[in-house]
């Protein structure tokens, strides 16, 4: 007997060990609106799971289905990437984010569907829809069917969008669903869902998922912002042959909801040795809807209490200590997560550092108007383009004078290096004021315009979505998705501190001028 305490005493601390590391890995969250959900794309098995069942307001989510739904009529022969859609009135009038192109304006289904999910455009998304559905409602109709026979049972769409909508709804469990049968369904065309960055005529946009160039493996897929549903993120990455996927709902910031994806992610490719501490969760189709409505994250997002309008450019909400302004709690403690850089080799990065380092440099895929062209064809469209920008570009406006400078003084922002996924050395000065602007905006216009509305009372379960104004083909919108390209205003600058960097440049235009 006396042989066998020590035996029983090492497995009594044994069980205890285990027993606390798995409490810590299962402890709950700091209460907070938001949603979190990390599966294996393969199995589906459900590795974390935070409110994934409460119903949530998609946003430019919502563009996944659109996009899924498009390339399985492309699949079943029903069109193809080089079909020829026309912009109607109805998609010209769509808020920003938008490509701004005039009604009867031509373009394939190859390019609508890249500026949808790299710029979140908005008219693209419409342009998609009447091609493929023949109208709104239409296509709506058939991304509901999708979404039944998907097994997608929260969810339901209004629009091809996410501009607010009464009825427009989905979860963190069925955006789930949708990201593994996209990659099931439809392997030969993910590359719709990771491109970096995309070139139209003299303008170049990143892509507003910040892992996509930074988080090594990232490979999807999409953003979105209304001031209802807060910052919205579904991404993907694969390491080692293992494809992981991360859902985060309710962010404060479009940083806050990459850190937290990255984080999940992260801890997704961990957890191989932790398997056997953890109970099952089961898959994701087996998660339980929370009968409930969706929270209303409008006065949080785009309340009178924000220093400035919810957007991208969030920069200034890192904190020092590597977590997110305002989401410390929630992001689940950042100094225990480390992430190895490009090449998974050391120096090790925290989350808020790699999501704040420069994105890899990469070649801008180009998009254009008119039919699918290649060769000298294809330089002459893209060449159209950029003149049409320029001819496009307002006239007569002229820059407010400051107090002359003295000649040996710069320009505030000469210097400065912009952050988005598809600047080149050659790039610098149409990337100054139009790239940087593209990445950092993506919802500033919905900001603006659902801040009027932020003090009126929410009634049922989709009143958030009744003081959200859906787009108007006239006025200024009170609401919108992502944004991006707003204008750059040039710094007031004379003499020899005048730089052509300082020079608006074709991409700062507004993203509704073609």
């Amino acid at each position: 007997m006396h042989a066998l305490r020590p035996l029983l005493r090492k497995s009594l601390f044994n069980l205890f060990a285990a027993t606390l590391a798995c409490a810590a890995l299962l402890a709950p969250r700091a209460a907070g609106a938001e949603a979190l959900l990390l599966i294996e794309a393969d199995s589906g098995k459900v590795l974390q799971a935070d409110n994934a069942t409460i119903p949530w307001y998609p946003a430019s989510v919502t563009k996944i289905m659109t996009a899924y739904v498009t390339l399985k009529a492309v699949k079943d022969g029903r069109l193809t990437l080089d079909t020829l859609l026309t912009v109607s009135p109805t998609a010209a009038s769509q808020s920003p984010s938008k490509m701004g192109f005039r009604p009867g304006t031509q373009l394939t289904v190859d390019n609508a569907l890249k500026m949808m999910m790299v710029k979140s455009a908005n008219d693209m998304a419409v342009v998609l829809a009447e091609g493929v559905g023949g109208s709104i409602d239409g296509f709506s109709a058939m991304m509901n069917d999708t979404a039944r026979k998907l097994g997608m049972t929260q969810t339901s769409y209004v629009n091809p969008n996410g501009l607010p909508a009464d009825g427009q709804i989905t979860s963190a469990r069925d955006l789930g669903i949708l990201a593994r049968s996209f990659l099931r369904d439809l392997p030969e065309y993910e590359y719709f869902v990771h491109i970096p960055a995309i070139r139209f005529g003299k303008r170049i946009t990143g892509n507003f998922n910040k892992l996509i160039g930074r988080y090594p493996g990232a490979d999807g897929f999409k953003t979105g912002f209304i001031c209802a549903s807060g910052y919205n993120l579904v991404a993907s990455a694969t390491r080692n042959g293992r494809r992981l996927i991360a859902v985060v709902l309710g962010a404060s910031s479009g940083t806050a909801r990459a850190v937290k994806a990255a984080q999940l992610l992260e801890r997704g490719f961990a957890q191989d040795n932790l398997n056997w501490l953890r109970p099952s969760l089961g898959t994701v189709d087996n998660l339980v809807p929370v009968d409930a409505s969706p929270p209303n994250l409008r006065d949080e997002m785009c309340g009178p209490h924000r220093k400035r309008p919810a957007s991208d450019d969030d920069d200034a909400l890192i904190a020092t200590n590597g977590g997110t302004s305002g989401s410390a709690s929630a992001t689940g403690g950042e100094a225990q997560v480390t992430f190895f850089t490009a090449g998974l080799q050391p120096p090790l990065m925290k989350a808020s550092e790699l999501m704040a380092s420069a994105p890899a440099a990469v070649e801008p895929v180009l998009v254009y108007t008119g039919p699918t062209r290649t060769g000298t064809a294809l330089i002459a469209a893209v060449a159209a383009d950029a003149d049409q920008q320029t001819a496009s570009k307002p006239r007569g406006k002229k820059s407010r004078v400051a107090k002359k400078p003295d000649a040996a003084d710069k320009p505030k922002d000469a210097g400065k290096d912009t952050k988005t996924a598809a600047v080149r050395p050659d790039a610098k000065s149409e990337a100054r004021s139009g790239a940087k602007s593209a990445a950092k905006n993506e919802a500033k216009g919905e900001a603006k315009g659902d801040a009027k509305t932020a003090a009126k009372p929410a009634g049922t379960r989709h009143a958030a979505t009744r003081h959200d104004a859906t787009a108007k083909p006239a006025g200024k919108p009170a609401a919108s998705g992502d944004q991006a390209a707003k204008p750059a205003k040039p710094k007031a600058t004379t003499g020899a501190a005048t730089k052509p960097a300082t020079k608006p440049a074709a991409a700062a235009k507004p993203a509704n001028n073609s």
